[in-house]
């Protein structure tokens, strides 16, 4: 008995002349006959594949995964076809349908090394950097030498703060192929470690490939100025402007460096220049601390009109009201005095084996200094030191976790932004240890960067002349603002030992100097939304 048309295959020579057209690069001629062929054949795996690959030959992304799927769903165990797919789909944006059919791929056939790295990728442009990870050392496992794959899984392992397995994996990538891009991101972990010195020397590398990679010159500023060396910072912010004059972030870093220095004028130039992170906030710093008040009101109710959730202009803003008598009508944080929070993290108090951990590490860790201008008698850590390999640090930066958990139950019921818009999902912008010694102390400022802001207070000076020697001091003034008037409100508060205090980052806060021949060490930290 004849075989119904429809289930019948084309054979090797009906099919020949679509190949031919596709061997050929006709890929409309391809395209052309498959879909008349898919009329006689159409459960023809073979022809649906040919259609596929001649659409997707001409970025017919759509189309081609629609043929593909045909072919599918007629033999689904073909792993290449999945891989194919997932190609496809990434190409139109796609990526979670992709991420199914490279899974797919993988189950099928778990040495499709390219399956695995493109699910890494996938994976990655999610930001679900653990799953990405476990893709690429999968590839890696597959190729040792995979050096796109092994660049990659640093730059995820970096993005989950493991630092010390990440400058690992870029060193062994730089076996295979000297990189600039490498050594650049090397040289941002290593800063982000607090090893400054490692990091110039990671950041010159880049630059003897690349000797006009303008990002390098501008991290290399970052580094120098964090060591204290702030003609040398000028010099290579200057360095990445020269060689990309449009750079946001060289003109922003060199705008706080004339920010800092005082010279209001050329921060203001750069600021604007940048375009870049908070700079219309610090555009207006430096109108409202040059007494330019009206041309500062005007920028800033435009700024307030558009902006609704910078901690930076809440500062301008209720600085403002209060020196001009005016209503604060910014509601981020109209009265940030009211969230200030004293609380503790019990497992430092008492005979606690995870501060004395604590001060084992601060005292030992290899972090170099960073140069802070407020800071007196004392010093501060560089890096990020929740991002540290000690587990005492990661074990502190948990506690944190829970402690900024309770700060936002606290004020759960207030109606303002800074509580109804605080970040479902945050990170540790920065985080440092500060030593002090006898007449130490840290003059007020704000952290531009962060949300939250706070300090673990590690050891305490005891030997006090007055009850606030080494307190906290929050305020709504501060950093030298002008001021018509002496009616600002401050708070001092006295820790003990364990404690943490937490305040909106738009305050003002410094340190009261003590007087006793004892050291004061705290953890700080701002936190920020993802």
């Amino acid at each position: 008995m004849k075989r119904p048309s429809k289930l019948r295959q084309p054979t090797q020579a009906e099919i020949q002349p679509v190949l031919q057209a596709l061997n050929t690069g006709n890929l409309a001629a391809a395209e052309a006959l498959a879909k008349k062929m898919l009329k006689q054949f159409p459960n023809a795996f073979a022809v649906h594949n040919l259609y596929g690959n001649a659409l997707a030959g001409q970025n017919k992304f759509k189309d081609a995964v629609a043929a593909f799927r045909k072919a599918l769903a007629i033999d689904p165990s073909v792993a290449e076809l999945h891989f194919n797919v997932g190609i496809l789909l990434t190409n139109l944006n796609r990526t979670e349908e992709a991420i199914t059919s490279y899974k797919k791929a993988v189950k099928l056939k778990p040495s499709l090394t390219d399956a695995h790295y493109n699910l890494g990728t996938a994976l990655q442009a999610e930001s679900k950097f653990e799953q990405a990870a476990n893709s690429y050392k999968k590839a890696i496992e597959l190729e040792p030498g995979f050096f796109e794959a092994l660049v990659n899984l640093g730059v995820v392992l970096q993005e989950q703060s493991l630092l010390a397995e990440a400058i690992e994996v870029y060193k062994r990538a730089l076996t295979i192929q000297k990189d600039a891009k490498v050594y650049f991101n090397m040289g941002t972990a290593l800063k982000n470690e607090g090893k400054l010195g490692d990091a110039i020397d990671s950041y010159n590398n880049a630059l003897e490939l690349k000797p006009d990679y303008a990002e390098v010159y501008s991290n290399i500023g970052e580094v120098l100025r964090d060591q204290g060396r702030y003609d040398e910072s000028v010099t290579y912010y200057k360095k990445a402007l020269d060689c990309d004059p449009s750079l946001p972030v060289a003109n922003y870093s060199l705008a706080v460096y004339l920010y800092d220095s005082g010279d209001l004028e050329g921060a203001l130039e750069h600021f604007q220049k940048s375009q870049f992170a908070d700079w219309q906030e610090r555009s207006l710093y430096c109108l409202y601390k040059t007494s330019k008040f009206e041309e500062f009101k005007q920028g800033l109710d435009a700024l307030k009109a558009k902006n609704h959730n910078s901690p930076f202009l809440a500062t301008l803003t209720t600085h403002y009201a209060e020196n001009f008598g005016t209503e604060n009508n910014y509601n981020f944080c109209p009265n940030p005095m009211d969230f200030v929070f004293h609380n503790e993290i019990p497992e430092l108090k008492g005979e606690s084996s995870l501060r004395e951990q604590l001060l084992a590490d601060i005292r030992d860790a290899h972090v170099e200094e960073k140069k802070q201008g407020r800071l007196v008698n004392g010093v501060q850590s560089s890096g990020n030191l929740f991002k540290r390999s000690e587990p005492s640090f990661r074990q502190l930066g948990e506690l944190v976790k829970q402690a900024i958990q309770r700060y936002k139950y606290n004020f759960a019921d207030e109606n303002c932004t800074y509580v109804k818009d605080f970040p479902k999902d945050f990170e540790f912008a920065s985080s440092w240890f500060v030593k002090m010694n006898q007449g130490g102390h840290l003059n007020s400022h704000i952290h531009e960067d962060g949300w939250v802001s706070g300090a673990v207070y590690i050891s305490l000076p005891t030997d006090k002349q007055h009850e606030h020697e080494g307190s906290i001091e929050v305020s709504t003034h501060g950093d030298d603002y002008p001021k018509k008037h002496d009616n600002f409100p401050a708070k001092a508060i006295a820790p003990t030992v364990g404690d943490i205090v937490m305040f909106p980052s738009c305050l003002f806060h410094r340190t009261i100097p003590f007087s006793s021949n004892e050291e004061r060490i705290c953890v700080a930290f701002d936190l920020k939304p993802v």
